[in-house]
C-alpha cells in the first residue's frame, strides 16, 4: 500500500503543482488500534510555487482527495500548517508525531519537530481532546450497548488529556504508550487489553453491553478532567517570527526562491 501511497502523492505534486513536503498516517492506524478493514487515513502538508502567495486574492489551502474504500488523503498547504502549528493544534502535532511515515522531503518535518516544543500548548491540547471525549460520550456511549470502537474514540483523548496532566508535554500518539503509563488498575488494564485484542481482529462494529470498569472510568475521568481543563494555561513567547521564517526558508530550499 506504500507504493500506491508515494504514487498518489506525486500524482498530487504534478495535479496541483505543489511539492509535497511530507506525508504520514493519521487515525486509527497511527494510533496503534486499527482494525482488519480499516482505510488509510494519509495527511500531508504541501507547499506552492512562491507566486501563488503573491496575490490580492485568498485561495484555497486544502487539497483533498476523493475518498475511496481504502484511502482517505488529503492535506494542508504550509502557510495553513504553520498558522495551526502556532496555535499548537493537536491533530498537526499527531501527524508530526506518527511513527508511519509515506513521504518525507527537503528537511521541513525535521525541522517542525524541532519546534514543537516553543509552541506546544497544554491548555489547547487539553481543550482538543476533552472535546472531542465529551463529544463521543454524549454520542455513543449512554446506551446499554455500545461499538467497541466508539469506546477506544473516548480512551484515547481522554489518556492524551492525562498525559498533559502528568508531563505538562505533547502526548503521544501510540493507544498502547499511553495506556502502559497511565492505565494501573489491573481491573481496568485488562478490560481495555481485551477490547484492543478484539478490535485488531475486526470486531469493532460489533454492538455490546458496556464494560461497567471502563464506562466509570470514563465518566470519572471526565468529571476531573473538566475541572483540570479549567486550570490549565499556557505562557509562550509568539512564535511568529519564528515560523515566518521556516516559510521563507522553505520557498528558498524549493522553488529558489530569494
Amino acid at each position: 500500500m506504500k507504493e500506491v501511497i508515494v504514487d498518489k502523492i506525486h500524482e498530487i505534486e504534478r495535479e496541483h503543482q505543489v511539492k509535497i513536503l511530507f506525508a504520514v498516517e493519521s487515525g486509527s492506524r497511527a494510533w496503534g488500534f486499527p482494525s482488519r478493514d480499516s482505510d488509510y487515513d494519509v495527511r500531508f502538508v504541501y507547499i506552492h510555487r512562491p507566486e501563488w502567495y503573491l496575490s490580492i486574492d485568498e485561495k484555497r489551502d486544502v487539497i483533498e482527495v476523493p475518498i475511496n474504500e481504502q484511502l482517505d488523503i488529503n492535506g494542508w498547504d504550509i502557510r495553513k500548517a504553520l498558522k495551526l502549528f502556532r496555535k499548537s493544534n493537536p491533530p498537526l502535532l499527531e501527524w508530526l508525531g506518527s511513527d508511519i511515515r509515506y513521504y518525507e522531503a527537503y528537511g521541513f518535518k525535521e525541522d517542525m519537530l524541532a519546534l514543537s516544543d516553543r509552541v506546544f500548548s497544554p491548555r489547547a491540547s487539553v481543550h482538543h481532546y476533552l472535546h472531542m471525549a465529551t463529544g463521543n460520550f454524549r454520542g455513543y456511549l449512554q446506551g446499554e450497548q455500545v461499538k467497541i470502537k466508539k469506546i477506544f474514540y473516548l480512551l484515547r483523548p481522554i489518556l492524551a488529556c492525562k498525559w498533559v496532566e502528568k508531563y505538562n508535554a505533547n502526548p503521544p500518539i501510540l493507544f498502547q504508550d499511553l495506556v502502559g503509563d497511565l492505565v494501573t488498575e489491573p481491573e481496568l488494564k485488562a478490560a481495555i487489553e481485551d477490547l484492543l485484542r478484539r478490535k485488531i481482529a475486526g470486531e469493532e462494529l460489533d454492538l455490546e453491553h458496556r464494560v461497567e470498569v471502563i464506562h466509570e472510568f470514563i465518566e470519572k475521568e471526565i468529571e476531573h478532567l473538566t475541572e483540570f481543563a479549567r486550570s490549565a494555561h499556557s505562557e509562550l513567547e509568539d512564535p511568529t517570527q519564528m515560523l515566518d521564517e521556516l516559510f521563507r526558508k522553505y520557498l528558498k530550499i524549493v522553488w529558489n526562491f530569494g
